[in-house]
């Protein structure tokens, strides 16, 4: 009697899961986004996501909630104590930045914290300066870094997130010691900084970057990459200008969801998120926006994920 009753508990758990997923979702879907509004994840957020109330994609619209703050770390701390595990509260996710921010401590997130769903783009960091700048390659930076050291003031979106990390390893790699100055609004912040000629240089997104480039407002020097960007054919990589910087610090965004979010539920957006991020309207207001594409499942992200904890452990080693 027992086995036919815990038989019928489990094929009615069975049954009400394979509902829910089919009804899933039944209202509209938030995304928390860790930066402010205007930045490269905030502005790609809102394009990989515009397709979700089609009838092909979710159904729902999906609207995007900013919580920005100590370089992600605001956002995320919320997403891993305080959103509901019922599908219908998102994040983005920005690697390397929560991964290498969990190493170095003080939050209250790790991969563990996170289901991810899906990514939608690799972009790598890039070294700017001001349109006007006397620096015109990596080489002049480097120079004026040594002869000068601490007074090369460099802007970033916080710290230990991608733009962080290039910054350590251009240090590295040059035996230089930048002023590295991680703002308060994120990205977006960063960039208007070196716009308005308060740091020196800046080390930022591409596709930020590739924006600002477009309106004459700064000037891209290297890309933290392991070969050209297809949006910058012309800007070499850091290692064409001697400096081994390899990819460690290229910011793969996606969505995740809490740790705790009924598996069909992980299930129906698995399989529908990456379809969504694929359609052609996404792709092409995504490329106007010099925004790269990398779409991953979700296997695909799991396995990203941990490639990246093993370099980040290497990398942060002693820091």
């Amino acid at each position: 009697m027992k086995r036919l009753i815990a038989g019928a508990a489990m094929a009615l758990t069975s049954l009400t899961g394979a509902a829910m997923a089919e009804e899933y979702p039944e209202r509209p879907i938030m995304m928390m986004v860790s930066y402010g509004a205007g930045g490269a994840t905030d502005f790609q957020a809102r394009i990989v996501t515009m397709t979700s109330g089609n009838e092909d994609a979710l159904g729902m619209p999906i609207a995007i909630i900013n919580k920005p703050g100590a370089g992600g770390r605001v956002g995320w701390n919320w997403f891993a104590t305080q959103a509901d595990p019922d599908g219908y509260t998102l994040g983005a996710y920005n690697v390397p930045h929560f991964i290498a921010q969990s190493i170095k401590g003080g939050v209250e997130y790790s991969t563990d914290s996170f289901e991810p769903i899906a990514n939608w783009g690799a972009d790598p960091a890039v070294f700017v300066v001001g349109a006007d700048s006397e620096f015109n390659s990596m080489d002049d930076v480097v120079a004026y870094a040594k002869e000068n050291p601490g007074k090369l003031t460099v802007s970033g979106a916080g710290l230990f997130v991608g733009h962080h990390i290039a910054a350590l390893q251009i240090d590295k790699a040059a035996g230089t010691k930048m002023a590295y100055i991680p703002t308060k609004g994120g990205g977006a912040a960063a960039m208007k900084a070196v716009i308005a000629g308060e740091v020196m240089g800046g080390i930022n997104n591409l596709s930020d970057a590739f924006r600002a480039q477009e309106a004459g407002n700064v000037k891209i020097l290297g890309v933290a990459d392991l070969e050209r960007n297809a949006f910058l054919p012309d800007v070499p990589t850091m290692m064409e200008q001697g400096l081994d910087v390899d990819n460690s610090s290229v910011n793969f965004r996606g969505v995740m969801v809490p740790k705790g979010t009924p598996p069909e539920v992980i299930e129906k957006l698995a399989a529908t998120v990456p379809e969504m991020f694929a359609n052609s309207r996404v792709s092409k207001k995504m490329e106007a926006g010099g925004s790269p594409m990398h779409i991953m499942t979700r296997d695909e992200v799991i396995e990203m994920w941990a490639q990246r904890q093993q370099t980040l452990n290497e990398l942060l080693a002693g820091l």
